[in-house]
């Protein structure tokens, strides 16, 4: 996925939005399969296990041991039909997760080629929001971000300055 781009700045913005919610050397659940992500995770101290690539819309088994001190869902509920529900069973305390941003001059995102690789959500801050809410979460801090591209145009040049990314750390109610 990564082979001809790799998202630096994302990185960095969620790497140290980690940090600030929670300290290494925690445990970590992270929801979607090893990534690039996963292991600097690692590679700043946490420890990881990944899901191992089940349809998180119906099988919740890796969220249901509490042997965990934190979930983290990186740019995962976008692709999933029913995110409440995963949301509902997780038996950690602390999740920390981020989403892309509904962007009004960009349709959602799908790929042609991977069926996973689809976003069904974009969402708008206050609807993630919502969605943690209801499902039991209440959000402890939040961070918006944007994502510049290098390419000349209107969209590129709305992407400057308009929020692309958002992450939240919330604990169980």
């Amino acid at each position: 996925m990564y082979e001809n781009s790799y998202p630096e700045k994302r990185y960095q913005k969620t790497l140290e939005f980690l940090k600030e919610s929670v300290t290494p050397p925690s445990r970590i659940l992270d929801l979607g399969v090893k990534n690039p992500f996963s292991k600097i995770m690692e590679e700043n101290g946490y420890t990881v296990i990944n899901t191992k690539g089940e349809d998180l819309d119906d099988d919740y088994t890796s969220v249901l041991q509490n042997e965990y001190d934190v979930v983290t869902a990186f740019e995962i509920f976008e692709h999933l039909l029913a995110p409440y529900n995963i949301l509902k069973e997780i038996k950690s305390d602390k999740l920390v997760a981020s989403v892309p941003l509904k962007l009004w001059f960009s349709p959602a995102y799908r790929s042609k080629t991977d069926k996973w690789d689809r976003h069904y959500h974009e969402f708008e801050d206050w609807q993630f929001d919502w969605l943690l809410e209801k499902s039991g979460w209440n959000i402890q801090k939040r961070l918006k971000w944007t994502n510049p591209v290098n390419k000349i145009g209107i969209r590129p040049a709305l992407r400057k300055f308009t929020p692309r990314y958002y992450a939240v750390y919330a604990e169980r109610s």
